[in-house]
């Protein structure tokens, strides 16, 4: 008997990976996609030689080069992710690989930690690659072995899109040894991997012809499959078509119905689709996001017996049960309805000790506007501190704020503060800075400089000088690298001082050229456990109730009901370690707790 094991979703890709005979992986840590390298990293790295890329163009880039030099390759990437890999990535499909080749797409439809749900089975569709959608555990392992036979078998790149749902589940799987497999030789093939128009031109006729021949296999692999039953409505046959998590939740609903579950949903199995088309009265189509297979129905003229799709099941955020229930067949929710109205809001909030705080009160104090970008410090949007007026995508916070400038004027723009942090600097930010200091814009740039990717799980970076398995490495210098791209005026602060904060920000703002400030202070979650952390106290003999240490926006920091005075929770507490509410005090209310108290 083989041996089982509960995974998540993640977890099962990277054993997927291993049992693949996968060489190397590489990734740019974001949810809900980031367990897939740790678990690499952590389990399979005597294997599977793995990275964390600096961005996800750069990891699909290698991944490229990985799999041109004969390697099996796995490359790993939230949703959004995929928009900055997209340039090599669409180029991949023309030339085709040596190697297998899999890009992990992790969606996140309903915005769990996203800026956007895009659905990125399109994309998939877009760059001709073949796409496969596991619906549990067992198939995200499994199907990452399929798709890296049907990479070499097809000479195509292959995405495994997979959802938060799936990513962040648990289900037993049944696992396997590894497929050794030795790297491939490497053979130089100008033709096919120059993509000079003369090349470029016969490549793209190539790929359509392997997408024809793709197509065919379609109808034929074990992964679409019909699963008998003969669920009927007003006496007509229903057949469902779905897949992915989607399927699970349709299954659940509908168990007695006749089902098309699409493994591989592109290309589209035509086929197959039209004897299960012929075999039932009704089509309904349950998907997740965009009418992705409705479409493809449709395509192929065979949608004449669609009763449901995107007319019913929802568009927007995710399904579930209740949901398609209520969208097909008009129930209410099972489950009682709970009154939340009066329970208090608990809005995400930078944690308390957290480095970022400084500079947003400070900047806010100074009635200065940010731009912010994707990280931890995005949280600053959130009152009382309320600093960010935009947030775009990786990197975008720098190009705003001098785009703002442009169109305002250098004396409002100067105003715009960029936020970024530093993992995000490295990965989209210095073409950004260096535009500024090209086209003679005077916009400040505030690294915020945590040690850490912190929002993804304290992930290493360029910048920690420590890769994914621990090993000492070079660590990128900040303010060596904004001067080497133009920038003269270059401070750096200590996130905890306010003083020198704000002293950097007035010098910064005040001179007509374009200043980098690096806010440094490690992520308060990197140490807590190390910290000799004694907490503070407010002395309510000596507080006002002026409210001035609310602004500062710390979760440890609350007003007592009735007597409208601060109080502190020292369970919460950075004290001598973070101090920021005891600099902005006025009365010297705040102070180390007393230890006999």
């Amino acid at each position: 008997m083989r041996e089982k094991l509960l995974l998540s979703g993640n977890e099962a890709v990277a054993r997927g990976a291993y049992e693949a005979g996968v060489h190397f992986a590489a990734a740019y840590p974001g949810t809900p996609s980031t367990e897939i390298l740790e678990a690499i990293a952590k389990n399979y790295a005597d294997k599977i030689k793995c990275q964390w890329a600096t961005n996800e163009k750069v990891a699909v880039e290698v991944g490229i080069g990985a799999c041109y030099g004969g390697a099996r390759t796995l490359t790993a990437m939230k949703h959004v992710g995929v928009n900055v890999a997209a340039d090599p990535l669409f180029t991949l499909s023309e030339t085709g690989v040596n190697g297998g080749f899999i890009l992990v797409s992790a969606d996140d439809p309903g915005l769990h930690s996203s800026q956007n749900e895009q659905d990125n089975r399109r994309y998939a569709k877009f760059a001709k690659m073949i796409l496969l959608e596991p619906s549990n555990s067992q198939e995200a392992k499994d199907f990452v072995k399929i798709g890296i036979n049907l990479s070499e078998k097809f000479d195509l790149p292959v995405m495994l899109r997979i959802t938060t749902r799936i990513s962040h589940s648990k289900s037993v799987v049944e696992i396997s040894e590894r497929e050794e497999v030795p790297v491939k030789e490497y053979i130089p093939d100008i033709k096919k991997r120059v993509v000079i128009p003369s090349h470029a031109r016969v490549l793209h006729r190539k790929l359509e012809e392997r997408l024809l021949e793709v197509k065919k296999y379609a109808n034929e692999i074990e992964i679409n499959k019909i699963i008998d039953g003969n669920y009927t409505k007003d006496g007509k046959k229903i057949g469902i078509i779905s897949s992915g998590i989607s399927f699970n939740y349709a299954r659940e609903v509908f168990p007695d119905a006749r089902m098309l579950k699409l493994g591989m949903p592109y290309p589209f199995p035509v086929e197959l689709a039209r004897e299960f088309v012929d075999s039932v009265d009704e089509i309904w189509i349950i998907e997740e996001n965009e009418p992705f297979i409705e479409e493809e129905l449709r395509i192929a003229e065979l949608g004449d017996k669609i009763t449901v799709g995107k007319d019913k099941i929802p568009l927007c955020g995710e399904l579930n049960q209740a949901i398609i229930r209520e969208a097909i067949l008009g129930e209410t929710p099972r489950t009682p309805e709970v009154d939340v109205s009066q329970l208090p809001a608990r809005p995400p909030v930078l944690c308390p000790g957290c480095p970022h705080r400084g500079i947003f009160y400070v900047a806010k104090k100074l009635k200065l506007h940010g731009t912010t970008d994707i990280g931890c410090y995005t949280l600053g949007v959130i009152p009382p501190l309320e600093q960010g007026e935009t947030c775009n995508c990786m990197g975008a916070s720098i190009g705003v704020a001098y785009g703002i400038g442009i169109a305002q004027g250098k004396e409002v723009g100067k105003k715009f503060l960029a936020y970024i942090g530093d993992s995000t600097f490295l990965h989209s930010g210095m073409t950004g800075l260096v535009n500024i200091a090209y086209n003679k814009g005077n916009t400040v740039v505030c690294i915020l400089d945590n040690s850490t990717t912190a929002m993804t799980g304290h992930q290493p970076h360029p910048g920690t000088g420590i890769t994914i398995t621990g090993e000492k490495t070079f660590k990128a210098d900040y303010a060596e690298i904004a001067k080497a791209l133009g920038i003269k005026k270059v401070f750096k602060t200590d996130a905890y001082n306010l003083q020198e904060i704000e002293k950097a920000l007035k010098e910064a703002t005040e001179t007509d050229e374009p200043a980098v400030i690096i806010n440094q202070g490690r992520c308060i979650l990197l140490d807590w456990k190390k910290l000799d952390i004694v907490p503070f106290r407010v002395d309510p003999e000596k507080c006002t109730a002026c409210g001035i240490c609310l602004r500062v926006g710390c979760p440890a920091i609350s007003k007592d009901p009735k007597t409208g005075k601060a109080v502190i929770d020292e369970l919460l507490c950075a004290g001598n370690y973070c101090t920021v509410c005891a600099q902005v005090c006025p009365f010297d209310a705040i102070s180390q707790a007393d230890d006999d108290n």
